[in-house]
């Protein structure tokens, strides 16, 4: 059975790209790329991962990011952290030392702002273009192609890979210069953040009135309280189950990165910082990998 869900594809050039890394992202978001057509070298710290890939959609490969990256017009990536990044960007085998001129990296990494901007100027320094483009949209958006990718960088490269990178999305946005996509996703899980402390609230507030819950969301849910977290995790959350989802061990790296950016640029996120500690409150509780709707459980 295929690790991708169904979908079309708007017919493109077929292009050689690379995809460095392949977690519960980056393996489906290959997978499409393959599926629409495009022909794709793979590259993953633990090779068995790249050769399960490779059997399952039949592009290659490679044992070094510079490999992989090796007359790619595109390079893909999608990892863990600042580290992780530099790690397969920088180096003697690392990609930009195998990129062609004029080829583009796309990070799809959520990660700063300040390592987008670096990597942009070392890019453009080595003849190359770089693009920070995170993704939102979770594994389920991955694995049906259906990402929402906010990105930063050159307009001109931007243009480059957007009809690409719609073969796992619904929509490729470019909001600015090198960095900005990183920004974008920061509100964005600034916006999650508050949006999951006061749905768990607000369940957590019925259950102890008596209230049907299920019957509440579905009716809440056609009113202005509707939301996307609301739809798909409020009756997850009233089940007590959390074993899916966005963890909440990624929640909490992507809120550092938020609260390290407002101490640089002086905004206030007091919201953002306490729930920020609640999902503290999880992991110490063993629940690092659970859903980050999980918050809830806090309050019983």
């Amino acid at each position: 059975m295929s690790s991708i869900g169904q979908r079309s594809y708007e017919s493109t050039p077929s292009l050689r790209v690379a995809f460095l890394g392949l977690g519960v992202m980056g393996f489906p978001m290959a997978g499409h790329l393959a599926k629409a057509g495009q022909r794709v070298t793979v590259y993953n710290r633990t090779a068995a991962k790249a050769q399960a890939w490779a059997a399952e959609f039949g592009g290659q490969g490679a044992t070094t990011p510079r490999e992989a990256a090796k007359d790619a017009d595109i390079v893909f990536a999608c990892v863990g952290n600042d580290a992780d990044l530099r790690s397969v960007v920088l180096g003697e085998q690392g990609a930009f030392a195998g990129m062609k001129p004029g080829a583009v990296f796309v990070d799809h990494t959520t990660a700063s702002a300040e390592v987008a901007r670096e990597l942009h100027a070392q890019a453009k320094q080595l003849g190359l273009n770089f693009v920070d483009a995170p993704v939102s949209g979770g594994q389920a958006g991955a694995v049906n192609g259906a990402l929402t990718v906010m990105c930063g960088g050159d307009e001109a490269a931007f243009d480059t890979i957007r009809p690409i990178a719609m073969h796992f999305a619904k929509a490729v946005t470019r909001v600015g210069e090198a960095g900005a996509g990183q920004l974008a996703k920061m509100v964005n899980q600034i916006c999650i953040a508050g949006l999951v402390q006061g749905l768990s609230e607000a369940i957590a507030f019925g259950q102890k009135s008596g209230l049907p819950m299920p019957l509440v969301l579905d009716v809440i849910g056609k009113g202005a309280a509707q939301s996307w977290q609301l739809d798909n995790r409020g009756k997850t959350m009233v089940e007590d189950k959390f074993d899916f989802g966005f963890a909440v061990d990624w929640m909490r790296k992507d809120l550092g990165l938020v609260l390290d950016e407002a101490r640089r640029n002086g905004a206030r996120v007091p919201v953002t910082a306490l729930v920020d500690q609640f999902y503290a409150d999880v992991q110490a509780e063993g629940g690092g990998r659970f859903d980050t709707s999980s918050l809830i459980k806090r309050l019983r």
